[in-house]
């Protein structure tokens, strides 16, 4: 089924139920933690919007990291030429200083950008269910377990 398909309902109202690939017919309140994830077909609105901004921060950090590189090897007399503030060659500069302060500030791109889906959709990464059966660990703000 594509985005726009419809399905008809089993007690044969003309209902327009649409699907996003995932999730035929979902609740109107997601618990956006526990649901399952599929890269390929994301079944909510919350990880639709997540992958956006995860593939559009890998993006970014590909060609932050692999541009001075890849510009050395098409140019390099002007990649290897000396800059005249600094005195280091441009492609040094680049790959040892400009790639790893580019990937810190996509990082805090990405958290804020998180944080605001989170707000967005109603997500509290405080909170933490606790498994209550004799001891056992609780469970993590991640969905995994505290041992």
């Amino acid at each position: 089924m594509t985005d726009n398909d419809t399905t008809e309902p089993a007690d044969g109202s003309t209902e327009d139920v649409r699907t996003d690939g995932g999730v035929a017919a979902q609740e109107r309140s997601v618990d956006y933690l526990e649901t399952e994830i599929n890269i390929l077909s994301p079944s909510t609105p919350f990880m639709r919007d997540h992958l956006k901004v995860v593939w559009t921060s890998f993006i970014a950090w590909v060609v932050i990291t692999w541009a001075p590189f890849l510009a050395t090897v098409a140019a390099p007399e002007t990649m290897t030429s000396t800059l005249p503030v600094i005195g280091f060659p441009a492609h040094y500069f680049l790959i040892a200083f400009g790639a790893p302060t580019g990937s810190l500030i996509l990082a805090a791109i990405y958290a804020r950008k998180r944080d605001q889906l989170d707000e967005k959709y109603g997500i509290d990464p405080t909170e933490t269910e606790s498994v209550q059966s004799s001891g056992e660990a609780t469970a993590a703000t991640d969905g995994g377990v505290d041992e």
